[in-house]
Formats: structure tokens, sequence, C-alpha cells
């Protein structure tokens, strides 16, 4: 996962280090008493999203819902896209047990990387214009062409020019329309308004995986974790 990055003392990480080495031995030891339990949520409450305007694919009556909050410019989220995210799509989306949402919390830019221009923001911008033209089947395939199209964190390669030239690659997209669209102050306030969605739900890295609004907690097996979180909420 990326985070966000803090800065602490060789003390503090040497005595993080041991806490987390016991923490590890006492759950070897519990797994070795106890069965497998339902996977690990961030807690009783659920986050209630307004899913109103994010796009999504599956069908809209599934009965399980899944956010998934995103950063185009987050190598752990591409990752996940080439991974894990075909296999949950072909077992759970396809299969019409669950609708799946993605929510872009652009911060990598500005909150790791330090970047001297917002291009995360850029990037999330960019994808809603493509939705608003092309709907929830063109934003999943700018999804994927700016994940193979992601660079290293630290360049702003996801600037307004580049994103114009993706976008070019959308079957029918209005390419003056998408230019407008990626240049105004109210596509900057909707992914404002989406950021501020993720941080209020308590997301500090990405991806962050939401099952029926309660955060996954990923140990090892992303496909697993996830796919128990949603076998549960489906009962």
């Amino acid at each position: 996962m990326t985070r966000l990055s803090g800065n602490n003392s060789n003390r503090s990480v040497l005595l993080i280090g041991t806490l987390i080495a016991a923490a590890l031995i006492g759950l070897a030891i519990w797994a070795m008493t106890h069965k497998a339990a339902a996977p690990t949520t961030s807690g009783d409450k659920a986050v209630n999203f307004n899913l109103a305007n994010l796009p999504f694919d599956g069908k809209a009556d599934a009965p399980v819902t899944v956010v998934a909050v995103e950063d185009f410019k987050c190598p752990a989220c591409k990752n996940f896209q080439d991974t894990a995210a075909p296999e949950l799509k072909t077992k759970y989306v396809d299969t019409g047990k669950v609708k799946w949402y993605t929510l872009i919390w652009p911060f990598i830019s500005t909150q790791v990387a330090r970047n001297p221009e917002d291009d995360s923001k850029y990037a999330a911008m960019a994808a809603k214009c493509v939705y608003d033209q092309k709907g929830n089947e063109g934003f999943s395939t700018y999804k994927d062409i700016l994940f193979r199209a992601q660079q290293t964190e630290t360049i702003v390669w996801a600037t307004k020019p580049y994103l114009k030239q993706l976008a070019s690659n959308i079957d029918g997209l209005d390419s003056g329309k998408f230019a407008t669209c990626l240049d105004t102050d109210a596509t900057a306030a909707r992914v404002e308004a989406d950021k501020k969605q993720a941080e209020d739900a308590g997301v500090s890295s990405t991806p962050t995986i939401f099952v029926n609004g309660k955060a996954v907690t990923i140990a090892t097996d992303a496909v697993k974790d996830i796919s128990a979180a949603i076998d549960a909420a489906a009962k």
C-alpha cells in the first residue's frame, strides 16, 4: 500500500519493530489454536459513502457494494489492478454479486512525493471528464489506460497535455469537451469532494477496499481477504 509519510527517530523505529515482532509471535500462537475467522474490518460502524456520481462496474442491483479508494499515481493500486482486481471481477462483479465503485483519493503527488504540481488531481479530473461523456465503460477503459501509463511517483507525468493524449484512445470521446472539462474549477471541486469523502472515511493508504461500507484489512492475500469480506456481507 502507499501511505501518508511521517518522520520517526531510530529509537522509535526500533521500539515499533520490537512491538511488531511481539505482535506477530502472538498472532502465530493464536493462529495455531483457532480456526479461521471472518475477515477483519474497520469496525462495526459502516461508512456511508455518497455513491450517486461515482463510476461503478457491475449490475445496479447487486447485493454487495464495494468501494475501492485509489490514486492513479499509486504503484500499489496499479499492482492491485494488475493482479487481484481481475480475479475479483470475474468471481463477483461479472456474476452479479457485487457492484464495484471507484473513489479516487488524489494524495500521492502532494502528500507523499511532494511534487511541484498535483498531477494526482489532474488524473482524477481527467477520469471524471471521461466518465461524464462515456459513462462507466469509458471510465473503466481510461482507468486501465492511466494505470498502464503510470510512471514513478516523484515524476510529474500526469500532465494535462498527456492526459488529453491518453484520452484520445477512448472511442467517440469529444476532445474539445474533454479539454474544457479538464480545465474547469467545477471538475476540480468534484475531485475535492471525493477526496473529502475518503478522508472522512479515515483512509490513510491506497488501495483501501470497503465492503458494504467497512474497510477490509488485507493481510497477505488481497483476493482471499476481500473475498472473505464479500462472502460475509452477502450472507
